[in-house]
């Protein structure tokens, strides 16, 4: 479905609409032009760089755009004080933990400010505190950066951070749930119900 919606595969069937544009229907130049400009990609495995600090793997989305290097420099230093991780710019991949790691790659996905970003597990690799920090990122990146997050997961826990959730089983919509007013506590126990019904297996449900 991430593969689809970020063009990376082609759909053999239906249509794909982001912001009223079909992307289905975009040649290869505009397909490029969608990427650059309107997705963000937080990977599983992060994808960063080794050969790059953690400074340039978030700046090269913005090279590419060809943004002024003072404008670039500004909104790095704008988003890794939001994220937390200001003290290790300068830092090589290899040199940093799972969770800055991911930290990173957020920076990366939201600095060109897109309209949609596609998460991929972004918790799978790590752990429980990394993991909390992550979700308390993507939430800020949502409420006060105005971001929507799209995120596939098979962890009730990371889910209870959405507003909305569409549960998937054998390729098809299940059920969906609405967060509403609840909070995150009663969301997750909501969650759990839905997995309950399901027979208890969370995979490929969330």
């Amino acid at each position: 479905l991430l593969n689809c919606i970020s063009t990376i595969d082609t759909v053999t069937s239906g249509h794909i609409v982001i912001q009223g544009n079909d992307i289905t229907t975009l040649s290869q130049k505009k397909l490029a032009e969608f990427r650059r400009n309107h997705l963000g990609f937080i990977f599983q495995d992060f994808n960063l760089l080794d050969t790059l600090t953690a400074f340039e793997n978030i700046a090269l989305a913005l090279s590419i755009q060809k943004v002024s290097p003072k404008e670039l420099e500004a909104r790095i230093h704008t988003l890794s004080n939001q994220l937390g991780i200001t003290d290790i710019l300068s830092k090589y991949p290899y040199h940093l933990s799972g969770g800055q790691k991911q930290r990173v790659a957020c920076a990366r996905a939201i600095v060109t400010n897109p309209s949609l970003v596609l998460a991929d597990e972004p918790t799978g690799a790590l752990d429980s505190k990394a993991s909390r920090m992550l979700l308390e990122s993507l939430e800020f990146l949502n409420t006060q950066l105005n971001a929507t997050i799209m995120m596939v997961t098979h962890d009730a826990f990371t889910a209870s951070y959405a507003n909305r959730i569409l549960f998937i089983k054998d390729g098809k919509i299940f059920t969906e749930l609405l967060r509403g007013s609840d909070t995150r506590k009663i969301f997750f126990n909501r969650i759990i119900e839905v997995v309950t019904l399901l027979g208890g297996d969370t995979h490929n449900v969330l």
